[in-house]
């Protein structure tokens, strides 16, 4: 079962009428006033109208009469009605878990929640709501009706298990990361550089981080962030001089990328130092060349980096603290792959992840099997979408790529392909169940791990070194040695090994953060989530003039 990025709590849902950023984090003084609305837990909120179709976050509404409805029908004690009420009140009745393009990533963060409690809390979640959202979750792509009932009852019982689980975990200053309506991002910006920390955020090394690049940023766009440059790359070279390499130098002092006092004409060594630290954050080889890649990124406004550092930190926020006594970190953008073992990286290694369309999903779980030459069942999209085609090209195609058909299931058959040198999952893949079918994988493609960009597969993810990767997980068993392991994958036999102690796996999408050097990363927004979220979030979006897309596709 999928666990997607979670938080530490959830806050009581009760509260008094929104300000100003109640979309998103509420300044220190808002949040005063409902500590004492919560204690008394009694009054209901006034339904705030000043929220729009044209202001809120999400782009559906509900009808207070359906909820209404839903708590008649689900029997629904008086004080959990009035929560629900209360809920929706300062929302002005806009849902909170789905807009007309699926889930939210706020909804994805939530369910991760919903779905630990069993282990953590020993919660017993809705069973039946389970099953559903496994299943939405599972969908390629979901359009969604306001008069849809079945997700108008999907969206209460979630809010309802919200506020249950709230109760449950006692007061903790989350609510707010559940967006309402669109607000200023600068103005967000000051309000979080001013908030008083709460224990979860303090405890959040990420995000505490974050914030002081936030306060940075934030205080650049004050001075009136930085001019665009208008250099020509391919002039550019060690040792030339142009006013062009000058106003380079004053760029990169402004963003604190440059720490030498020199803002000459001379491409020098100290300058060619500050490019491959640069280079470096933003994912890039580090070759000290400046390229018009680097430029472009250098081009990025202030304002969009502060959005970008905002939309981050949401993620971040709902996360829970770290462990990493042992744990697995997979960063979409970033293609890489984290090992952290007693509270330090052990290893790092690249990774390939899913292309877009074919995305590579956000969730936590449990590697807990390996299996040396597995067969690969084909899923059915790739079924129809390829192999139906090529076999019908070529008669003999399934012999010629080591496949067989396992099953006739209606117009679509059921095809794997046997161990081999051609099988796609190469000589190893490692199990994490979920419901999206997504795995680490050895891969026969080796030439991919070269490339700066690498999003090829179909989402699941490929290792650079399988067996870096399987003689790391079973070093503790000892039946398992390392000439053992080798033989195993060179075998051309399918072969499953439990792991005796599972390792926990979370696969995030930061496109912003800082590393274990302190430094301040930029990656691309390849499956344009950051894009979606700011179109919804800020008033003053920068990247408008872009088409969000949805974040809800799932392959294998």
């Amino acid at each position: 079962m999928k666990k997607i990025l979670s938080a530490v709590a959830i806050v009581t849902i009760t509260m008094a009428s929104c300000d100003n950023m109640s979309g998103y984090f509420k300044s220190e003084s808002s949040h005063n006033a409902l500590d004492s609305t919560n204690s008394q837990m009694a009054t209901v909120v006034s339904r705030d109208l000043s929220i729009s179709p044209t202001n809120a976050y999400s782009d559906l509404f509900l009808d207070s009469a359906a909820m209404e409805q839903y708590i008649q029908q689900q029997k629904v004690s008086d004080t959990l009605a009035r929560d629900l009420r209360n809920f929706y009140n300062t929302r002005n009745y806009q849902y909170a878990w789905f807009n007309t393009q699926g889930i939210t990533e706020q909804g994805r963060n939530f369910w991760s929640l919903y779905e630990s409690t069993i282990d953590d809390k020993h919660y017993k979640p809705d069973s039946l709501l389970d099953k559903r959202l496994d299943t939405l979750l599972a969908e390629d792509t979901l359009l969604i009706a306001t008069t849809d009932s079945n997700y108008i009852k999907t969206e209460l019982a979630i809010t309802k298990e919200f506020i249950q689980y709230a109760k449950v975990n006692g007061n903790a200053d989350w609510n707010h990361l559940v967006p309402i309506k669109k607000v200023d991002a600068l103005q967000l910006a000051d309000s979080l550089s001013n908030k008083i920390d709460t224990v979860q955020f303090a405890n959040n090394r990420s995000y505490m981080l974050m914030r002081e690049q936030l306060k940075h940023y934030s205080a650049i766009a004050k001075q009136g962030g930085w001019k665009p440059l208008t250099l020509d790359a391919k002039t550019i070279k060690k040792g030339t001089s142009s006013p062009g390499i000058s106003n380079l130098k004053k760029r990169l002092l402004t963003s604190g990328d440059y720490s030498a006092n020199d803002t000459t004409a001379l491409f020098n060594d100290s300058l060619e130092v500050a490019i491959k630290s640069l280079q470096e954050r933003y994912g890039y080889k580090p070759t000290g060349i400046i390229t018009d890649t680097l430029i472009t990124a250098l081009n990025t406004p202030v304002e969009q980096r502060i959005q970008q550092l905002l939309i981050n930190m949401n993620r971040m926020a709902w996360m829970p603290v770290p462990q990493r006594n042992q744990v697995i970190e997979v960063n979409i953008p970033s293609y890489m792959l984290y090992v952290y073992e007693n509270n330090a990286k052990a290893f790092d290694m690249e990774v390939v992840v899913g292309k877009e369309g074919t995305n590579t999903m956000m969730f936590t779980g449990n590697l807990d099997q390996i299996v040396f030459n597995p067969s690969w069942n084909i899923p059915q999209s790739i079924v129809e979408a390829e192999i139906l085609p090529a076999m019908q090209k070529d008669p003999n195609y399934l012999k010629k790529n080591n496949m067989e058909i396992i099953n006739k299931n209606d117009s679509i058959p059921q095809i794997r392909q046997l161990p081999g040198k051609d099988n796609p999952l190469g000589k190893a893949k490692f199990l994490f169940p979920n419901s999206y079918e997504i795995y680490f994988h050895d891969s026969p493609s080796k030439s991919l791990f070269d490339k700066d960009k690498r999003a090829f597969s179909h989402g699941c993810i490929r290792l650079a070194d399988a067996n870096k990767m399987a003689q790391y997980l079973l070093k503790g068993q000892a039946d398992w040695t390392p000439e053992k392991i080798l033989q195993a994958m060179n075998s051309n036999k399918e072969q499953t090994v439990k792991l005796q102690k599972p390792v926990p796996v979370v696969i995030n999408y930061y496109t912003a953060w800082v590393d274990d050097s302190g430094r301040l990363n930029f990656r691309e927004d390849i499956y344009k989530h950051d894009m979606t979220t700011a179109s919804r979030m800020f008033t003053n979006n920068t990247s408008s003039n872009l088409t969000p897309t949805t974040d809800t596709t799932k392959r294998v």
